[in-house]
């Protein structure tokens, strides 16, 4: 998509929405963070935080795409790939692979919406968003270059908090595994994943629940106690508490809370 001579008004938005420069040039500001992004570029707004950005004059019109996501799992993937709320912007990210993935990204969305996708379209358009975040990481195969912290702590410790949530693993335990202070661990991650790591160990039980409800017939004493809860009274008090919905509502409504 082409622009020219445009501003756009602050805008808050619910999900994440990723913007790629192709040409031209924009100016990005929020929550003083201000940066002017040219092509090659991207940037990303993060939910329920302000921004505003503007055409700033150059020898081409501007020329970006954007996608919209949503999900638990797109912000730890953002921080894997140098993006946070308080760095909402990469250089020199947008090389020929990550170009391929984000059209098979769009083409896979064009698809979903279209009546009645199949669950090998579902599979696809997810393969190609994970394919869009591995090429967006730092130290890919695809040769893009970045000034960014390491971070590859972070990625062993999400891996680490995935495997083990529902064994009802410790922040203690968490920075212990990654050789990190509890202390300078949970500031570092808040600041890149968006949350604090007992948060995201806690959003990590709730989807697997959510998930359970929806795709299995196992009872929601069984969930409970696959979880890591100690009974299904502990389990529900936090479901409810976390999705504002009893268990039993959200299995009626299909595993949406």
């Amino acid at each position: 998509m082409s622009l020219c001579c445009l501003r756009f008004v602050p805008r808050r938005i619910e999900c994440y929405s990723l913007h790629l420069v192709y040409e031209g040039s924009v100016r990005l500001e929020s929550e003083g963070v201000a940066a002017d992004l040219r092509k090659g570029d991207l940037f990303c707004l993060f939910p329920d935080r302000t921004y505003d950005y503007r055409i700033v004059p150059d020898d081409e019109p501007l020329r970006m795409s954007w996608l919209a996501i949503d999900g638990g799992r797109v912000g730890p993937l953002l921080a894997l790939a140098g993006i946070t709320p308080e760095r909402p912007y990469a250089r020199r990210r947008l090389n020929a692979l990550v170009k391929e993935a984000v059209e098979r990204t769009i083409a896979g969305l064009i698809r979903a919406e279209r009546p009645g996708p199949g669950p090998a379209e579902a599979l696809l358009l997810q393969a190609s968003i994970c394919e869009l975040f591995a090429r967006l990481m730092p130290g890919d195969a695809s040769g893009s270059g970045c000034d960014d912290e390491p971070i590859g702590w972070l990625r062993d410790c999400l891996s680490f908090m995935e495997l083990h949530a529902a064994e009802g693993v410790t922040v203690q335990q968490v920075a212990d595994y990654a050789g990190i202070h509890r202390s300078y661990f949970s500031s570092r991650f808040a600041r890149l994943v968006g949350m604090s790591p007992q948060k995201y160990l806690q959003k990590i039980r709730m989807d697997k629940a959510s998930r359970l409800l929806a795709e299995t017939e196992a009872t929601i004493t069984e969930i409970a106690l696959s979880l890591g809860y100690p009974n299904l009274y502990t389990f529900t008090r936090a479901f409810k508490t976390y999705f504002k919905a009893t268990p039993m509502a959200c299995r009626a409504a299909g595993g949406r809370a």
